[in-house]
């Protein structure tokens, strides 16, 4: 078997194209906690330019992923394993709240992909 025919391999490249963007927008964050004042303090940040570096990474893969897979299933799948990885992430590394309606919200979503998963 071909491993780069099969059907998971679209899947990973979303996974990961998710995961990437929230590790963006957890560099984002960053780079918003530990700022300086000013524009140009702003965008010349690692923290930063790291975080625009995973976004870019995200792109393509989640560009390969759509070789395969249509984008009315690609899309929510991504946005939503993005937004559990950040949920979980933030209340881990910035303590920000992980309530019971979060939590509820991401069962719900993740309910939600196991479903759009079923083409």
């Amino acid at each position: 078997m071909d491993v780069l025919n099969s059907r998971w391999v679209p899947w990973t490249f979303l996974a990961v194209a998710g995961f990437n963007s929230c590790i963006g927008n957890l560099f984002l964050k960053h780079s918003r906690l530990v700022a300086k004042p000013g524009f140009w303090p702003m965008v010349t940040s690692p923290w930063l330019i790291l975080g625009l570096c995973f976004y870019g990474i995200n792109v393509i893969l989640f560009a390969k992923a759509l070789d395969k897979l249509p984008v009315s299933v690609a899309y929510p799948v991504f946005a939503g394993v993005g937004f559990v990885f950040v949920a979980w992430l933030s209340n881990l590394y910035f303590g920000e709240s992980l309530h019971l309606s979060k939590i509820i919200g991401m069962i719900l979503i993740l309910g939600g992909i196991t479903v759009l998963s079923f083409e």
